[in-house]
């Protein structure tokens, strides 16, 4: 059973077809937030940005990569806000705490604060990134859960677990369901950026879950021991 866990949601999982927001879906999601806490499940979740804005990957090749970056960072604090808006109407508690300050938006993060949010069942969602440029939200979530020192980091994607190559542009990519850190960061996988899996092996952050997005309910799945996706030990 796990007491206390950090949740990854990419910020495509959150748009459909070109839209920055499937409302439907994140309804579906918040849902699901409100389930894991009502089960005595303490959690924090990490939301991408990439339905908002790509940044230097987008097309925007010329701006400067600080400035792209802090672009991405507002855009992660947009879509906390949603989240949190649709928990509230799924009838839970959510709070959104920052890496940098925007007090009139929402808090400023700090891990102790973080821990007593979880501990009185609210959804903390954390955004901003590092509030560093040149740190993705990998890094971002990899962090918090060893700030927060939680028992397992789920990343839900778009992409159903770990593979061997990209498989939208390898058909024989196969889906590697037991990894150690040190073989994601020696294979060069790429379903987390590097320094993400070298924050997870150096702390040993004692599980991380890759599995899809699809459908929401998954995240309960795997949460009640369903064996989908990759799993990463130290």
């Amino acid at each position: 059973m796990y007491k206390r866990v950090m949740l990854k949601l990419s910020g495509e999982a959150l748009g459909k077809d070109g839209w920055m927001y499937d409302f439907e879906k994140i309804d579906q999601v918040a849902q699901v937030l409100c389930r894991i806490v009502e089960r005595g499940i303490e959690l924090g979740v990490v939301i991408g940005g990439g339905n908002l804005w790509r940044g230097r990957q987008g097309g925007a090749s010329d701006m400067n990569v600080a400035t792209a970056d802090q672009m991405g960072m507002l855009g992660t604090i947009m879509n906390c806000l949603c989240m949190q808006d649709a928990v509230r109407r799924a009838g839970g508690h959510a709070v959104v705490m920052s890496a940098f300050d925007m007090p009139r938006v929402c808090e400023t993060f700090r891990a102790e604060a973080a821990l007593r949010h979880m501990k009185e069942g609210a959804v903390v969602l954390f955004g901003g990134g590092l509030g560093n440029p040149c740190f993705t939200t990998d890094s971002a979530v990899a962090l918090r859960a060893v700030e927060v020192q939680a028992d397992a980091l789920l990343l839900a994607k778009n992409i159903d677990g770990v593979y061997s190559d990209d498989p939208r542009k390898n058909p024989n990519a196969v889906l590697l369901r037991r990894l150690t850190y040190a073989e994601a960061l020696e294979r060069n996988l790429r379903v987390m950026d590097q320094s993400a899996f070298t924050i997870c092996q150096e702390q040993r952050v004692p599980q991380l879950r890759v599995f899809g997005l699809d459908n929401p309910e998954n995240i309960l799945k795997v949460l009640g021991g369903d064996d989908m996706g990759t799993t990463l030990r130290p």
